[in-house]
């Protein structure tokens, strides 16, 4: 065990500082085919790697600040993505905030949610959660998508589906609010309601889990937080920067395949998502779906809260118009989802089935978005 622990923290020390240096020797010339397979697979390493050391820092501060630092990380390397791919221009960059956040809601309530659910229903039989503070966690998410991406569909004062400067700036301002409130009642005024909850055989919540025998391994030293806190802020510029050099190549390979441009967001948020899906799925396999939980509405509200005021400031550099209204097939749906997350949450519990459902409705996404 101590051998694997030590050789997953060699390699991921090793690869945020290779892909850094990938980085400057291509920045010039990248335009070859093996180039950019290497820029891709440094890629995705990078963004394995800042998951990874998010996951470090995370487990040193516990839970449920943890979960908080994931999102963060995750939401700093998808502002990345986006802006990286609005600036280099091309017929659907208007569109590529809109449709990267839309994915990235549809992969968290209804992807992670749903298979963190699926899992730990499977090896429970039944999972317990805190409906209260998950609850607040979706009121909040939903909050958050109806101002920012389903209004700009109706209001009057923009162009199209988007919002007016002033429009946009408030949409911004009122997002960091509700992420800040959340951020401080999760942290701060209600913490109990976001720590894993333990269950008795029928799935009924009795109490807060026992953290000293949970199953995890040791918390790391000051030491090991330090560095890893130093090679995540390594990954996301390595991520950042290899993405510009990449995005070119995304956008060439979705059009050749013949798909809308809407799939770039699905591709961004997929890739950005896929390692925090697995954290997600091992929590829920130890009983803590509540974890798994904050995770994936974590991650869905801060992709909204810090991502549009980010995009909303970047558009003072960035030429041309920003589309966050969404498409009614996408508003259809955001409202089943919603109204599914809702009964799922209400409960406090969930059975299997509840994440097959959710799962369901995020192969229908992604099934709606290559063929609309």
């Amino acid at each position: 065990m101590t051998a694997t622990i030590r050789g997953r923290f060699q390699w991921t020390v090793a690869l945020p500082v290779v892909a850094l240096l990938l980085l400057a020797a291509t920045w010039a010339n990248h335009e070859s085919w093996p180039v950019l397979v290497l820029v891709a697979a440094a890629l995705v390493a990078s963004v394995v790697c800042a998951v990874h050391h998010a996951e470090v820092v995370a487990h040193k501060v516990g839970e449920p600040f943890g979960s908080l630092i994931l999102a963060v990380a995750v939401t700093v390397i998808e502002v990345g993505l986006i802006v990286m791919l609005m600036t280099s221009g091309g017929e659907g960059t208007s569109t590529y905030a809109r449709d990267t956040v839309f994915a990235a809601i549809m992969i968290t309530v209804n992807g992670i949610l749903g298979i963190s659910l699926l899992v730990g229903a499977a090896k429970h039989h039944l999972v317990s959660f805190n409906a209260t503070g998950t609850g607040s966690a979706l009121s909040t998410v939903v909050a958050l998508a109806a101002v920012c991406l389903v209004l700009p569909s109706f209001t009057t004062s923009g162009k199209g589906r988007e919002y007016s400067v002033s429009q946009l700036a408030f949409a911004a301002v009122a997002s960091l609010a509700l992420y800040a409130a959340f951020v401080f009642t999760q942290t701060v005024r209600h913490r109990d309601f976001f720590l894993p909850v333990s269950s008795d055989d029928q799935g009924r919540a009795t109490g807060l889990l026992d953290e000293d025998d949970d199953g995890h391994a040791d918390p790391p030293s000051g030491r090991e937080a330090g560095l890893s806190a130093a090679l995540l802020v390594t990954s996301l510029v390595a991520v950042v920067g290899l993405a510009k050099l990449l995005s070119p190549s995304i956008e060439d390979g979705v059009e050749s395949l013949g798909f809308p441009y809407a799939v770039v967001g699905v591709v961004i948020a997929l890739l950005v998502l896929a390692p925090e899906s697995i954290a997600a799925v091992r929590n829920a396999a130890r009983d803590r779906v509540q974890t798994s939980l904050n995770l994936a509405l974590g991650s869905a509200m801060a992709s909204i809260g810090l991502t549009i005021p980010t995009i909303a400031v970047a558009m003072i550099w960035v030429d041309g118009p920003l589309v966050l209204g969404l498409e009614p097939t996408q508003m259809v749906l955001l409202a089943i989802t919603v109204a599914v997350a809702t009964l799922t949450v209400v409960q406090g519990r969930a059975k299997a089935l509840q994440g097959f459902v959710h799962l369901v409705l995020l192969a229908t996404f992604l099934f709606l978005s290559m063929q609309p």
